[in-house]
């Protein structure tokens, strides 16, 4: 499939101590739904704070819908068109919704105070009905600030939406609602929006998910569509005679008593020729799962 690029990251590294942020060259596809996938520490958090302008102190070159901006330079053009959402203490505890509704007005002209209000009523925010203005971000929970955060970003007139983690304090009803909301915005935006979140929550967003990225110790390990990941891998499934024989040929093997399952690369097939296994196309959520597993730091039994 032949693209354009939201963004398009070449030699990009930030370092910390013990640890490595290291992108030789990454496309994000424009007008598409990208996950961000990996274990804890992998580097997600840091690579969405450098694109959304978050963090300024590193190497490499980055461009973005059409605009670079490269080594921490300041690019006011290309941040006004971008939606970010982020963990911990976005807002300040101490803030009313008033406040969070004023301050992001002040900080972004594209901001519209009626459409932040009205998506406020759509996420159920306020579980009385009424728009609760004077209600303080530390009396809110962890879903209910998500949601906060949610409808300050979608009340801007953005082209691409930066998101780390939403899924996670959300409940099962708001995820699919958070889905339907991704959908909807690249949807209005005829090829022009993008949207690139991060998830643990692989299951519950691979509805909305076209594209997908894999990291482990700050690298890409496997990048794609997803409809050519389910057909670059295929899961395998046999009785427990078969399992030492089919291992060697697996990224990751889950087993019991009485069979075991897998995921093989599609060009690995051949070498399970005659062996009785059953085949199906996988899920996003088991290609990860296999792709960490063989890339993880974590001790677990492996071939």
């Amino acid at each position: 499939m032949v693209t354009e690029n939201a963004i398009t990251i070449n030699n990009l590294t930030k370092s910390f101590k013990g640890f490595k942020l290291e992108i030789p060259h990454l496309e994000i596809p424009k007008g598409f739904a990208t996950a961000l996938i990996g274990e804890n520490g992998a580097g997600k958090t840091t690579l969405l704070n450098i694109l959304a302008g978050v963090r300024l102190d590193y190497k490499g070159q980055i461009s973005c819908m059409g605009e670079n901006f490269a080594n921490g330079a300041d690019n006011a053009k290309v941040k006004e068109k971008i939606g970010y959402t982020g963990p911990g203490n976005y807002y300040l505890p101490h803030w009313t919704v008033n406040q969070v509704e004023e301050l992001t007005g002040l900080l972004f002209d594209d901001f519209n105070k009626d459409r932040f209000r009205q998506i406020c009523m759509e996420l159920a925010i306020f579980p009385d009905g009424n728009f609760a203005g004077k209600k303080k971000v530390k009396e809110l929970s962890d879903g209910t600030k998500m949601k906060l955060m949610l409808a300050g970003m979608l009340a801007r007139d953005t082209d691409l939406l930066i998101m780390d983690e939403p899924a996670s304090p959300l409940d099962p009803v708001m995820r699919e609602k958070l889905c339907d909301t991704i959908r909807g915005y690249i949807d209005s935006g005829a090829g022009e929006k993008s949207v690139f979140f991060s998830t643990h929550n692989v299951s519950d967003m691979e509805y909305v998910t076209d594209y997908a990225i894999i990291m482990e110790h700050g690298q890409v390990v496997e990048a794609g569509f997803v409809e050519d990941l389910k057909e670059k891998y295929i899961l395998v499934k046999g009785d427990k005679e078969m399992e030492q024989a089919a291992r060697p040929y697996l990224y990751s093997v889950s087993s019991n008593s009485y069979g075991f399952e897998g995921i093989c690369l599609a060009e690995n097939m051949n070498a399970l020729a005659g062996m009785n296994l059953s085949t199906e196309r996988p899920s996003l959520f088991q290609i990860s799962v296999a792709v960490m597993k063989a890339n993880s730091r974590i001790m677990m039994n492996k071939r």
